[in-house]
């Protein structure tokens, strides 16, 4: 699951600041799997090789199992993806 494309629904408060709320991806059957982001644990700016990015750690129920796992949204190309997921 490392660097997924996802699609996320987030919002943007009056100071730029973005927040994810929820995201759909498809699995390996090719069912679409919607995901609703229960907290954000923490957000942070990185840099990789000149890209800025923000990754946000999040905090998710998946099929009745706890899910904690990193989004990355990339600003130039304004893309989703699932960084890394923690079992």
């Amino acid at each position: 699951m490392l660097n997924r494309p996802v699609d996320v629904i987030s919002v943007c408060n009056a100071d730029g600041t973005i927040k994810p709320l929820r995201f759909r991806f498809e699995d390996e059957s090719n069912q679409l799997l919607r995901v609703d982001i229960e907290e954000v644990v923490n957000t942070r700016e990185v840099q990789f090789v000149g890209v800025e990015a923000a990754i946000f750690l999040c905090r998710a129920t998946v099929g009745g199992q706890p899910w904690m796992f990193e989004l990355k949204y990339t600003f130039r190309t304004h893309c989703w993806c699932i960084h890394r997921r923690f079992y």
